[in-house]
């Protein structure tokens, strides 16, 4: 999904803190706040999920019964918001209405956790209006991908609460995609993240789709950040990120063409985030092609090029992004990755 590309202010320089902790930037509150890390409750069998629209409008009713229809066949019992249908040129909808859905479904205890039916673009505009610290009291599950980036980063960068770069509703809910959101909210594991061997590849001695290329080798612990790309760097600058020291920093995207990645990435750079982390993961990036009008870097040589240079653990090729399945990862836990082998490893369970 492409995005322009808006300069912002670079990243303050923001203290350090215990991994256990995340820093709050200075906010509209005229203070700053250390939070403790905040776990929310797991999934059990009829549990309430609330169906939010934050970014994208959708503009088929059918779309809104396929997403009830998958997290009934979770187990779980959908809540559709009030303002889900709603739409507002390409958006679903005014900001403080978006924002207001998720709002009320924090507050309401019988909601466990929160589920966008699609991405696109939209909910960076709504990251003022929502209410952090009802969010903050009452931790639950939220999950998504792609736009939905800027919202699991604001709330956890706002409250400490983990949040997950997992599945939206109109994504497919096959079997390898539903295994891991079960494993990681239902169950309460400490999963380790591989890339598998998909589709072709199951009946070939070697790994043709999917192939780690190591970085840097070596092993790294810290917090795990990320999500997509461009959603990302529209956001650095802002204080809706948390501090990235010590972090290990995933990222991904899709429809780019190279000389925009190499942009985003430089944005990145030389706002101070690469500086500051322990790992580094890039995921996949469909239909990220060179620009055809004249001579280009390759998206390989694009990520080594930044990240090499730094010296930690990093890999690319990760089965993170706009892909099947769209893993379940925890925003904010500790994991400790391994770029030899390409993996993440979760250090505790991201719910209670």
């Amino acid at each position: 999904m492409s995005f322009p590309f808006t300069r912002r202010n670079f990243l303050k320089t923001i203290a350090a803190t215990a991994t256990t902790s995340v820093f709050l930037s200075p906010s509209k509150l005229g203070r700053t706040a250390t939070f403790p890390l905040l776990k929310p409750a797991r999934l059990k069998p009829g549990s309430v999920v609330g169906i939010v629209s934050p970014a994208g409008a959708t503009f088929e009713r059918d779309d809104v019964d396929i997403v009830q229809d998958a997290v009934r066949g979770l187990g779980l019992v959908p809540r559709l918001s009030r303002h889900a249908l709603d739409r507002y040129g390409y958006l679903a909808g005014q900001d403080k209405d978006r924002a207001a859905d998720i709002n009320q479904f924090f507050a309401d205890p019988e909601v466990g956790a929160i589920l966008p039916i699609r991405g696109g673009w939209g909910c960076s505009r709504m990251l003022p209006y929502l209410d952090y610290e009802i969010i903050r009291k009452n931790p639950k599950i939220i999950v998504g991908f792609s736009d939905i980036t800027a919202l699991t980063l604001a709330i956890y960068g706002r409250t400490g609460m983990v949040t997950f770069h997992g599945p939206n509703g109109l994504t497919s809910w096959k079997t390898k995609q539903t295994e891991y959101f079960r494993r990681v909210l239902f169950g309460a594991e400490s999963v380790t993240f591989q890339n598998i061997k998909d589709g072709e590849d199951e009946d070939r001695l070697m790994q043709v789709k999917y192939r780690i290329r190591t970085i840097n080798p070596g092993t790294a612990r810290g917090r795990l950040i990320g999500g997509n790309l461009s959603v990302f760097s529209g956001i650095v600058g802002s204080t809706y990120l948390p501090d990235f020291k010590g972090a290990i920093l995933f990222l991904e995207d899709t429809n780019e063409n190279i000389y925009r990645i190499d942009r985003l990435m430089t944005h990145l750079k030389i706002a101070g985030v690469f500086d500051k982390l322990a790992g580094f993961i890039f995921g996949q990036c469909p239909n990220c092609s060179p620009d055809a009008d004249y001579g280009s870097l390759t998206l390989e040589e694009v990520i080594s090029g930044h990240i090499q240079p730094l010296g930690i653990p990093a890999w690319s090729g990760a089965m993170i992004g706009h892909i099947e399945p769209i893993l379940t990862l925890p925003i904010g836990l500790d994991v400790e990755i391994d770029s030899r082998v390409g993996t993440i490893r979760m250090l505790e369970s991201a719910v209670i």
